[in-house]
């Protein structure tokens, strides 16, 4: 998915969002942004152990995909 379709899709939201529920996508968009930003931090004590065993495969696939997740939340936090 390009940044621009990202872009229109939460243009779309914004759009069909009534006033009272932007005052909740703003914070949570907020929150999403600072998350994908410090998600990366827990990656390192899982890197330098290393991805031997199962648990901390998991445990490193569930990260990344929530650091995706919040990118993909977060991204337009503060564009406006």
């Amino acid at each position: 998915m390009s940044s621009s379709s990202v872009n229109e899709l939460f243009a779309l939201l914004d759009d069909t969002v009534p006033s009272v529920g932007r005052s909740l996508v703003a914070p949570i968009r907020g929150v999403a942004f600072w998350t994908a930003i410090a998600l990366p931090f827990l990656y390192l004590p899982l890197l330098a152990t290393g991805l031997q065993s199962s648990a901390v495969r998991t445990a490193f696939g569930a990260l990344v995909l929530a650091n995706a997740a919040a990118l993909l939340v977060g991204h337009s936090h503060a564009s406006e």
